[in-house]
């Protein structure tokens, strides 16, 4: 998830880098959604030209996937079944979600609480 990317990038806290650090390179990937994220906080930054570069340093290490015609399915899917529930989620973490469920990933995020409401998605949290 974003926040993830974030602490990986801020290189704290620290327990989020260690688990990091024992991922092989080729085994982790963002969610596009969450690369326009990252771009968007770089493009409103005061300092947007060294966070580009710390931007461009992560997609090195987390590139993005690609999105497949899956994923808008999943996402009507789920985004139908948490209205019926009471339970939605923000649009942006719907779309992550799906994306992870498409491609059988699990998802690492500090956003257990909304992510959780997301039936078979299966997500980590490297910061408890």
């Amino acid at each position: 998830d974003t926040n993830i990317c974030i602490y990986i990038a801020k290189q704290k806290p620290l327990s989020v880098l260690k688990k990091f650090e024992q991922i092989e390179v080729g085994d982790v990937g963002m969610s596009i959604v969450t690369y326009g994220e990252l771009l968007y906080g770089a493009q409103k930054s005061h300092h947007a030209k060294k966070t580009h570069l710390v931007l461009d340093e992560l997609v090195s290490l987390i590139p993005p996937l690609p999105m497949s015609i899956q994923v808008a399915k999943y996402y009507g899917d789920v985004l139908s079944k948490l209205e019926k529930q009471g339970k939605p989620i923000g649009n942006n973490d719907l779309w992550i979600a799906a994306h992870a469920l498409t491609l059988e990933l699990v998802l690492i995020t500090n956003n257990v609480k909304e992510f959780s409401k997301v039936p078979r998605l299966k997500i980590e949290n490297w910061v408890a």
